[in-house]
């Protein structure tokens, strides 16, 4: 019996991945604003997505340096 329900729960999270995750992640959103307050939140989801963007660059093996100089580009005619 237990058996059965989480096999059909497993095949439930497989095509309903975006659902699934985008559940906890909403809950984990929650319980942190509830718990540090908004800002704080705000300030580790900000955090969280800069260094996931970072990441996939370096995966894609796009040169840091010239990363960084799109960001912050900066003015080499004087």
């Amino acid at each position: 019996m237990a058996r059965e329900m989480f096999s059909k729960f497993i095949d439930w999270v497989r095509n309903h991945k975006g659902k699934f995750f985008g559940g906890i992640l909403g809950f984990l959103i929650a319980i942190l604003v509830l718990n540090i307050g908004f800002f704080k939140t705000l300030f580790i989801v900000l955090c969280t997505w800069a260094g996931y963007y970072l990441g996939s660059k370096s995966d894609s093996k796009e040169n840091f340096k010239d990363l960084i100089d799109k960001i912050i580009p900066h003015n080499r005619e004087q």
